[in-house]
């Protein structure tokens, strides 16, 4: 039997929907997908979880099929939500921008340039990986910037050559699924990192 898998922005989610993928414990629930929101001198140990997970909800607008914006795409294996991918304009995440140099070494790029998108976080809950959720989160993304009228979308993947990585290390996701999905690697700012990208 084929497993369907339904990929929708966050917005078109109930918001339990969200905290079923993002779950009760691990990474992904402590995280909230905020680590590249953080604004200057905010740190996760100087707010708790739940007001991560309240930033999280009001940036996604869950529920609300009218909202004018969310930040990325929640992915349903037959019915079941089971996964996530942050997408938005690069200028959206401020600790992008301002902390982690994989987006930019080596590359003569403008971090003002809000219409340069970018993938930051594909997450998929345990129990069902390995199962197409990831490749169908990238295509994913790649349309719903596109459609959004993004000049350009990047990510910043693990290369999977690398050798064993952990769940930690890969919510940026593995370089194989956005070459599935149509990007292209354009830098390699490290051993273990890529720069992926499509032009619109």
């Amino acid at each position: 039997m084929t497993e369907s898998i339904q990929v929708v922005p966050a917005n078109e989610a109930p918001w339990e929907h969200l905290q079923s993928v993002f779950g009760d414990r691990g990474s992904a629930r402590y995280c909230q997908c905020q680590r590249y929101k953080l604004a200057p001198r905010e740190a996760f140990s100087k707010f708790p979880a739940e007001e991560r997970a309240m930033r999280l909800r009001e940036q996604t607008n869950p529920g609300t099929p009218s909202a004018d914006a969310t930040t990325g795409l929640v992915a349903y294996l037959d019915g079941e939500p089971v996964g996530w991918c942050a997408v938005q304009p690069r200028t959206a995440y401020p600790g992008l921008l301002r902390v982690y140099r994989t987006p930019w070494e080596g590359r003569s790029e403008d971090k003002g340039d809000d219409s340069v998108w970018s993938v930051t976080c594909v997450f998929v809950r345990a129990g069902f990986r390995k199962r197409g959720v990831g490749y169908a989160l990238a295509k994913a993304a790649v349309e719903y910037a596109r459609s959004r009228g993004a000049r350009a979308l990047e990510a910043y993947p693990m290369r999977s050559e690398i050798g064993e990585v952990t769940w930690d290390e890969i919510h940026v996701g593995a370089q194989s699924i956005f070459a599935a999905g149509g990007m292209s690697e354009v830098s390699r700012p490290g051993i273990r990192r890529a720069v992926m990208r499509v032009e619109f």
